[in-house]
């Protein structure tokens, strides 16, 4: 059973650039426009302005009249055991514009991996991630958004992103939830 999703008309409170979906060209979006969310998950908005969707950072949630998302908290001193679980609840807060479900559960992150960076208490996560069709335009912003949220927590130290298409994702590598959730 497909449920609607409900549309909030907000107005922009101060011009901010957003990203268009699904090329991930900048936009702007001037003060005093109206405009809809049509998805707030993971701390991102996706809003439709003027006929086109574009895809508003969490961190530029007062420009319609949001607050921004909270991070997700862990103590400075975590051990390195409770990283690997840390990592993947916070890959389960980043989510394609388009589609309410997000990456972990859609199937898009293959892999991850810690490697120790020399001289320190700190590692660079190596996530090899893929896109539910190579030509998308969000690739380089959900790359982004998964870089921006890993580097945030405690023991990360650098990020690599890395996107491949082999295999190819296919609607099987989806979580039975994520299934649900669009209806499959």
């Amino acid at each position: 059973m497909m449920h609607r999703r409900e549309r909030e008309d907000v107005l922009v409170r101060r011009t901010v650039m957003v990203e268009t979906v699904p090329s991930g060209q900048p936009y702007e979006l001037q003060e005093g426009q109206i405009v809809q969310i049509t998805q707030a998950l993971g701390g991102s908005f996706t809003l439709v302005a003027q006929g086109q969707m574009v895809r508003l950072k969490g961190q530029d949630a007062d420009a319609i009249g949001k607050e921004p998302p909270q991070a997700i908290s862990a103590p400075a001193d975590l051990h390195l055991d409770d990283l690997e679980p840390l990592v993947w609840d916070t890959l389960r807060t980043c989510y394609d514009p388009e589609i309410p479900v997000n990456i972990v559960d859609l199937g898009l992150v293959y892999k991850l991996d810690f490697e120790p960076l020399d001289g320190s208490d700190q590692v660079r996560a190596v996530v090899t991630m893929t896109l539910t069709a190579p030509g998308c335009g969000m690739g380089e912003s959900i790359a982004n958004e998964v870089c921006d949220k890993v580097l945030a927590l405690p023991r990360v130290g650098e990020i690599t992103v890395n996107l491949v298409f082999d295999p190819p994702w296919e609607r099987s590598m989806m979580s039975e939830e994520a299934q649900l959730t669009l209806g499959l």
